[in-house]
């Protein structure tokens, strides 16, 4: 029967974030599902500047509030942020 648990990989290991029951020396099978999307490289410097004068653009339409709650580590765990 699957059993799901999730970790986070960090300097070449994967630490469980969940309790699991498993033997010593059990051989499991990962499925990543990584929240994260990951453009390619742009690579033509002209498309890079349009891209980037884009992005600078959106996010000064879209400015965090001077008044903005600040969130600790321990917020983001506790939402599952990563």
């Amino acid at each position: 029967m699957p059993q799901t648990l999730k970790a986070i990989y960090r300097n070449g290991a994967f630490i469980l974030q969940t309790a699991c029951n498993l033997p010593e020396g059990a051989e499991v099978e990962l499925l990543i599902q990584s929240p994260q999307v990951v453009s390619p490289p742009i690579s033509d410097s002209e498309t890079k500047q349009h891209f980037l004068k884009a992005l600078v653009e959106r996010m000064q339409q879209n400015p965090i509030p001077l008044n903005a709650q600040q969130f600790t580590r321990e917020m983001l765990h506790e939402r599952g942020w990563h």
